[in-house]
């Protein structure tokens, strides 16, 4: 038995010499290898991580700077209708002063052509009223200045009430 026993010794010895030499360096190498991919894998996944962080800092940046945009836009296109607005208020009060304008130099030149026609009516009226009162027919001349002189007259009285019509229109 004690043989047996430094046999089981020297065989333990030598199968752990053996194990030593060849399959513990092995494994302890595929060990590494192993650590190494981990740690590696690791590293990646921090990177990743960071930069998954970087672009989402990106995207908000971005996504804020497109807000600001906007709303410069949308102010720009507030300010351009208001310039529009403005612009074409101006536009139309002054197309309205000149209809106006227009229609009040019409109605003065109308008044004048019905205060000279009607001057001249009354002129004819007159005339045929004097030729039946003197029973005779009054000279051309004469006729001229009575009808000159009725105009000047209907002109007078109507210039008094136009500035008059006008001064209650202002």
């Amino acid at each position: 038995m004690r043989n047996f026993i430094i046999e089981l010794i020297v065989f333990l010895v030598i199968l752990f010499y053996l194990v030593r030499k060849w399959p513990v360096p092995q494994i302890a190498e595929g060990m590494a290898k192993t650590q190494e991919k981990i740690r590696a894998s690791l590293e990646a996944a921090d990177q990743a991580r960071a930069d998954a962080l970087a672009a989402d800092e990106e995207r908000h940046a971005a996504l804020e700077e497109a807000r600001r945009s906007a709303q410069e836009i949308l102010a720009q296109a507030d300010r351009t209708a208001e310039a529009v607005r403005v612009g074409a208020q101006a536009r139309g009060q002054t197309e309205y002063e000149r209809i106006v304008a227009s229609a009040e130099a019409e109605v003065a030149l109308a008044r004048q052509r019905a205060v000279e026609e009607a001057a001249n009516r009354l002129g004819e009226i007159v005339m045929d009223l004097v030729e039946r009162v003197i029973a005779r027919e009054v000279d051309a001349e004469a006729h001229h200045n009575l009808i000159e002189e009725a105009v000047s007259a209907l002109n007078a009285d109507a210039s008094g009430s136009a500035a008059a019509g006008s001064g209650a229109r202002q």
